[in-house]
């Protein structure tokens, strides 16, 4: 009897371990994934950026605030148009932004909310991405401070965003927080805004946590990096 006890108990512990070890093993290789997809992704861009025109011509360069640069082509659902960069989240933090956010969108990198403006463009350009799983883009959000740059490019110009406010918590039916003028951002009129969203807590989807940032700049690709990029 004690053999057979003893038995029984050995197997649940290397059940135990063994299902310890897939919860581990799963994340860590979704995330593994992840990042090829999203490399895979920007690459694709810069493929596609070496071999032609990406905007239809209008427009010119200039402060956000004032001047429009070149209209974007049209998006198109789970296809990569630009790729995002924040300083504080590392110099060698990039992700490419996709159009759409379904949930097969999520997984291959940052999402844009479809009925929202697109890149540099009157309005509020709204970008969602997972705070963990599938490459935990966003996993360091709670560390982005007022002031802080986002840049984002999309083969010709470069845009340089500021946030202006946030981490702001909220909760999931909050959809005002994508509004072309975000009732709860502070902005009082149109302008050109980028709201970033992600979940919270870091493990759940309970709540969302925002950031509201403002167009800065835009430069051209051939005026080289913008200056929150440098080190």
């Amino acid at each position: 009897m004690r053999v057979f006890v003893r038995s029984v108990s050995e197997l649940c512990i290397t059940v135990g371990t063994l299902i310890v070890l897939f919860v581990v093993y799963v994340p860590f290789w979704t995330g593994v994934q992840a990042d090829g997809v999203m490399n895979d992704q920007i690459d694709q861009l810069q493929q596609q950026w070496s071999k032609g025109t990406v905007h239809e011509p209008a427009g010119g360069f200039g402060s956000g605030a004032t001047t429009s640069p070149p209209a974007p082509a049209a998006y198109h659902y789970g296809k990569p148009f630009a790729i995002m960069y924040i300083p504080r989240l590392g110099f060698t933090w990039n992700k490419p932004v996709l159009e759409g956010t379904g949930t097969d969108v999520l997984k291959k990198g940052l999402a844009h909310y479809a009925r929202t403006a697109r890149l540099g463009q009157e309005g509020n350009f709204a970008v969602a991405g997972h705070r963990r799983t599938y490459g935990d883009p966003l996993k360091d959000f709670p560390r982005l401070r007022p002031g802080d740059a986002i840049v984002l490019t999309d083969g010709t110009t470069w845009f340089t965003y500021r946030i202006d406010k946030g981490p702001y918590k909220t909760v999931p039916t909050d959809v005002e927080v994508i509004d072309p003028v975000p009732r709860k951002s502070g902005y009082t009129r149109p302008g050109r805004y980028l709201t970033l969203t992600t979940c919270d807590p870091e493990w759940g989807h309970s709540h969302r946590l925002i950031v509201w940032a403002h167009l800065d700049s835009t430069q051209p690709v051939e005026a080289g990096e913008p200056k929150a990029l440098r080190r």
